[in-house]
């Protein structure tokens, strides 16, 4: 059977504030999506079905068992399958009428210019902070509205950044409510959890802002950041002034900050093999008792209370790891451990920083797959 667009948008532009004239826009409208997971995936597919014409996915990372509690688009079918692909093949079977493509690069320093050049909207669905300030910074350097959306544990917070006002004006950006990027490390949602729920509402309200916007229509969450709490079912709004007094003057330092950050995100980094330490490896030590002698295992779990397939010697979060407080034995051995193998090789790139001859591994994959 053939559907048309008319049938397929039918309750949409039934809406007289959206029309086939806004239906129009909206076809006509090129997003990028940064991250398909829980976000990125509900904000995607969201903005499919309402006609969004060019939708580019980006995300080097795979479906996970994990995963699918929250990003209920994927299958336990596509476990190991790379999420942008995936979820470029769903987009396809619901909206015949978006042109989809989609990336498996990481987005960086290097190439993320290039990357955005042509779109109208950048969609942050990432869980990645210095990520989140190189879509920023790198929106403000090309023109481009950013679409924030961010999640602690049962908070989401989400804003329309840079949108173009009158009189060559833009709105707020991410440095005008977090000027910069926190030295301290900073848990994802795989390290310390989060409620299926929250993932989905704001996955929705960043769609919401891309419709709001194309539109013109409601009040878009312009100079503003709303915080969202699942569990009290209240929201608050921030207000946010720009710092800088003109367009121009906010071009040229976001330009000079552009040029020195490196923008690190361990996550998205080929972590080297031979700091890591796999589960079949570490069982065949523990085996043998080598934990009760040479052997220390450290965890760096946000939550220390999470339950341990094993025993480990100290329980520090990674936020609160002070690598020079630590007295470590230069002819043991240390393991560290957290739930995807995130945090504990940022750690271990730490300790390996301050005690290169040391024998410190990260173990690969985490508990999760241990």
């Amino acid at each position: 059977m053939k559907i048309t667009k008319q049938q397929l948008y039918k309750r949409q532009t039934t809406l007289a504030e959206i029309g086939e004239e806004g239906q129009q826009k909206l076809l006509q409208t090129k997003v990028i999506v940064v991250g398909c997971g829980g976000l990125g995936s509900i904000a995607a597919v969201y903005l499919a079905a309402s006609g969004i014409g060019n939708i580019h996915l980006i995300d080097f990372d795979s479906v996970d068992a994990s995963n699918l509690h929250r990003q209920v688009f994927y299958k336990t079918s596509a476990v190991g399958k790379l999420k942008s692909e995936v979820l470029a093949a769903h987009i396809k079977t619901i909206s015949p009428f978006v042109k989809t493509s989609f990336s498996t690069k990481a987005i960086t320093k290097l190439n993320v210019l290039k990357t955005i050049q042509k779109t109208d909207f950048v969609l942050d669905c990432t869980d990645s902070l210095p990520t989140k300030y190189l879509l920023n910074d790198a929106c403000v350097l090309q023109d481009k509205t950013l679409i924030y959306g961010s999640l602690y544990k049962f908070d989401g917070y989400v804003s329309s950044f840079n949108v173009k006002l009158p009189k060559n004006v833009s709105s707020s950006n991410l440095r005008d409510a977090f000027p910069e990027i926190s030295t301290e490390a900073i848990p994802n949602c795989s390290e310390i959890g989060t409620m299926n729920t929250i993932v989905g509402i704001i996955g929705l309200m960043q769609a919401n802002e891309v419709l709001k916007i194309v539109t013109g229509i409601g009040k878009p969450l312009i100079n503003q950041l709303l915080i969202y709490n699942s569990l009290e079912n209240t929201q608050h709004k921030i207000k946010l002034k720009s710092v800088d007094t003109c367009h121009s003057e906010r071009k040229r330092r976001i330009s000079e900050l552009f040029k020195k950050e490196n923008y690190y995100d361990a996550s998205c980094e080929i972590q080297k093999e031979e700091w890591l330490i796999s589960g079949e490896e570490l069982r065949k030590k523990l085996a043998f008792g080598e934990a009760s002698r040479s052997l220390h295992l450290i965890s760096v779990i946000e939550d220390i209370e999470v339950k341990l397939p094993f025993a480990v010697r100290k329980k520090v979060p990674l936020s609160n790891l002070k690598v020079k407080q630590f007295k470590f034995i230069a002819k043991d051995e240390y393991v560290i451990v957290c739930q995807q193998g995130i945090s504990s090789y940022t750690a271990t790139q730490q300790i390996k920083a301050a005690y290169p001859n040391l024998k410190v591994f990260s173990l690969k994959g985490g508990i999760s797959n241990y």
